[in-house]
């Protein structure tokens, strides 16, 4: 890839989320520095790869960690529908971390993401962990869906897809400064896709210059790297491998 090509334009959102708006085609999104999107046409907030119940799951193969992943997860999430006023919430994907993670749910937490479904739209987009979707949570569920010229996916598909916003590859940004480099969660976009960071507590980051984001951007793409309390868009010059 070459330098970025100023084909399009990126600022930061004068809001308190400390935010990067852009668009993506011709949807203005803001990407927040929670990690989730925000469409304020739609009143529509996505976030992908909660992957619930990872601790769970790696506690049953004998990889201890501390069982509180969900809980940090869905404080998070409530706290963005809150700051958002969100009237629809769309997962985009590995919401739970396997199949079985529904049925370890504590029952507090199953309440909480019951609770999330009441006055507006709860929407699961089904990813390669929760092939089965929810069984006994409440709202839609949907393999892709349209919102405002978007087209909403768990798992990028090749080549050109203009107006694709997905997950799945967990986008983290390795950037060069001048004591040394930092690596964060990100959101990519070249201004024709997104690839959303992963939302949930557990779930890792993939360098964006892998091998597996080759190919699904027409130009040079910009991340948008997640720090404490803004999205700082960082070239892909200032972009290093692992």
């Amino acid at each position: 890839m070459n330098a970025l090509t100023p084909t399009f334009s990126y600022q930061f959102a004068a809001s308190d989320c400390g935010g990067l708006r852009t668009r993506v085609r011709q949807a203005e999104v803001t990407f927040r520095a929670s990690g989730a999107m925000w469409v304020a046409a739609e009143r529509a907030l996505v976030v992908a790869d909660l992957h619930l119940e990872k601790g769970s799951s790696y506690a049953l193969r004998g990889q201890m960690l501390p069982p509180y992943d969900t809980r940090e997860t869905l404080n998070r999430l409530e706290a963005e529908v809150s700051a958002t006023a969100a009237e629809v919430v769309i997962l985009l994907g590995d919401t739970f971390h396997d199949r079985k993670s529904e049925e370890r749910l504590a029952a507090d937490d199953a309440e909480r993401l019951r609770a999330l479904a009441a006055g507006r739209r709860l929407i699961w987009v089904i990813g390669n962990h929760d092939a089965d979707g929810p069984q006994a949570l409440p709202g839609e569920t949907a393999d892709e869906l349209e919102l405002s010229g978007l087209t909403l996916r768990h798992e990028p598909q090749a080549g050109h897809q203009p107006g694709e916003v997905a997950g799945h590859l967990h986008p983290a940004a390795k950037v060069r400064a001048p004591r040394g480099t930092v690596r964060r969660r990100c959101f990519v976009t070249d201004g024709e896709r997104a690839i959303l960071p992963a939302f949930g507590a557990y779930a890792g980051g993939l360098n964006v210059r892998d091998a597996a984001f080759a190919g699904l951007f027409v130009r040079p793409p910009l991340a948008g790297a997640l720090g404490p309390s803004r999205v700082r868009a960082v070239g892909w010059k200032q972009l290093a491998h692992d």
